[in-house]
């Protein structure tokens, strides 16, 4: 039922129902799930952190010397970066490709390169150190490198997901679901 008393001008509401909303834009790249908790704390503890250094740049300014001040406000901002940048890691899809976001290295495989993607059981990395765990993985394979081992795009153990099981399935099938989309429609535009 619209409401069009709400509204002072019609020609606005027009306009409006013309439009596509953003998350409709397939060609924007998204995360097709939200950052887990253990994600979200991580970077919200570097943000504190990164707030007192704030503070104990403005003392040292008000106090000391400017280059120890510039110093601490220089080694504040990259903490402040390392917490968006940790934030902003992940999976992440778009009409284009599949962009896989790492702490410091981004790779983006078109949907023409990829292969099957699918979930195994297999031993995964828990939060991303070193020790090793049973759990599932969402792994992609690459049509022009099929033998070549690539880290898992998605896993059960990881910051987005420990603890979080039915969070990993729902992310896993939208991921699986954009590529049986683009990548199985992308041999037939080629070849075309």
């Amino acid at each position: 039922m619209p409401l069009s008393f709400l509204t002072a001008d019609r020609a606005f509401e027009q306009a409006a129902d013309d439009s596509p909303l953003p998350y409709d834009d397939r060609d924007r790249w998204r995360r097709p799930y939200r950052p887990g908790p253990w994600r979200v704390a991580a970077a919200a503890f570097l943000l504190l952190l990164a707030s007192y250094v704030l503070f104990a740049a403005v003392v040292i300014a008000l106090t000391g010397t400017m280059s120890g001040a510039v110093l601490v406000l220089v080694i504040a901002l990259a903490v402040v970066a390392g917490a968006l940048r940790l934030l902003r890691m992940g999976v992440w899809v778009s009409a284009h490709g599949l962009r896989r976001v790492g702490f410091v290295l981004t790779r983006t495989v078109p949907w023409g390169q990829v292969g099957p993607v699918r979930t195994t059981q297999q031993p995964v990395r828990w939060l991303g150190l070193p020790r090793t765990v049973q759990g599932q993985a969402l792994v992609l394979v690459r049509r022009d490198r099929a033998d070549e081992e690539l880290p898992p795009l998605l896993t059960t153990h990881n910051a987005d997901f420990l603890a979080r099981p039915e969070a990993f399935d729902r992310a896993a099938d939208t991921v699986e679901a954009w590529a049986a989309e683009y990548a199985g429609a992308a041999p037939a535009a080629t070849a075309a």
